[in-house]
């Protein structure tokens, strides 16, 4: 089922590419898209994982240099019956995270590195459990394509503006079609990434709960993320929106209400639904334990992180945790 509704995915933004192209240039102008759109869903089924990972400097870590964090990746795929993803952390003060791949066989799992320093252990397990849920939903391979199609639609959009526009036998629309293709083209790939995200994070944090055993877990969390993304800014992601589906919780800022324009279910109503789930008993059969060391779960030091080359070094903040009290996590 969910390879049909990939299938119908490409399908439709295929369609759209087209669309634009032929508001912008008329029949050739859509010939060009529909043969760069077909190049484009190639690349993408094989390479968009890595392009996103690379959007966000993610680097990949191991048992030596991330061995807590690892080890609870690492739990919870058996817990779920997953091969072992590759693990990344990528470096951001946004508490975050968010999955990418094409199957389970080749998924990824990236947090950043601000999660680590505001969560609690138990809560990085939910965090995890979530996004093995999107791998073992198979949601990575339709949430990755999307963001890169989606992203290429807008600046198809946006390079409107630049080319096209004249009234002739292959762009009869002219000026309004160049207009039509700048206003459309970003709106309708906005409206895929909410139809396929809104729903996949409920299906994501309920099974999630289960790989973890806890709901309350993931539940303490989200409330952590959302307040932490609304005060520090994803300096990546507000300039590539179109990866904003892929993350537990909404990296942008401005998204606060559960209504048409939202790529994320409100957090208020994810976290009741995770509360209402616990009352009742669901949640696995029994919690996983994330560390069995230091109370932090990731030890004094934890991982070092070394930013890549003309990327800007950036602290990472006491995230919610008051002036006088040190953070709390693998960086303090």
């Amino acid at each position: 089922m969910n390879l049909m509704r990939t299938a119908m995915l490409l399908a439709f933004m295929t369609a759209l590419f087209m669309g634009v192209g032929f508001l912008i240039g008329g029949q050739s102008g859509m010939l060009i898209a529909f043969v760069v759109a077909a190049g484009m869903n190639f690349f993408s089924y094989w390479n968009s994982d890595r392009m996103v990972l690379s959007t966000y400097g993610a680097q990949e870590v191991d048992e030596r240099s991330a061995p807590e964090f690892y080890r609870i990746v690492r739990d919870l795929a058996r817990n779920a019956g997953l091969p072992m993803p590759k693990v990344y952390l990528y470096d951001s003060p946004q508490p975050n995270a968010f999955a990418t791949g094409r199957n389970p066989e080749n998924a990824a799992v990236a947090a950043s590195t601000g999660l680590l320093h505001a969560l609690t252990p138990e809560e990085v397990a939910g965090v995890m459990a979530h996004e093995l849920a999107h791998v073992q939903n198979r949601d990575t391979l339709t949430m990755t394509i999307t963001a890169t199609l989606a992203g290429a639609i807008s600046m198809l959009g946006n390079f409107a503006f630049f080319f096209g526009g004249r009234r002739d036998n292959n762009n009869p629309l002219g000026m309004v079609g160049v207009l039509v293709a700048m206003i459309v083209a970003p709106l309708a790939a906005m409206l895929v990434q909410m139809a396929i995200s809104r729903t996949r994070e409920y299906s994501a944090d309920r099974r999630g709960a289960e790989i973890c055993g806890n709901p309350l877990w993931l539940a303490s969390a989200l409330g952590k993320i959302a307040r932490g993304a609304a005060h520090i800014p994803n300096e990546e992601a507000e300039g590539h929106p179109a990866t904003a589906h892929m993350f537990i919780i909404n990296p942008l800022s401005g998204e606060r209400m559960d209504n048409l324009f939202s790529t994320h279910p409100n957090t208020e109503n994810r976290i009741a639904a995770l509360h209402e789930m616990a009352r009742y008993g669901g949640g696995g059969a029994s919690p996983m334990t994330p560390s069995s060391g230091s109370s932090s779960g990731f030890g004094s030091t934890g991982p070092s992180f070394t930013a890549n080359p003309g990327r800007k070094s950036r602290s990472v903040p006491n995230t919610g945790r008051g002036g006088s009290q040190p953070p709390k996590g693998p960086w303090s």
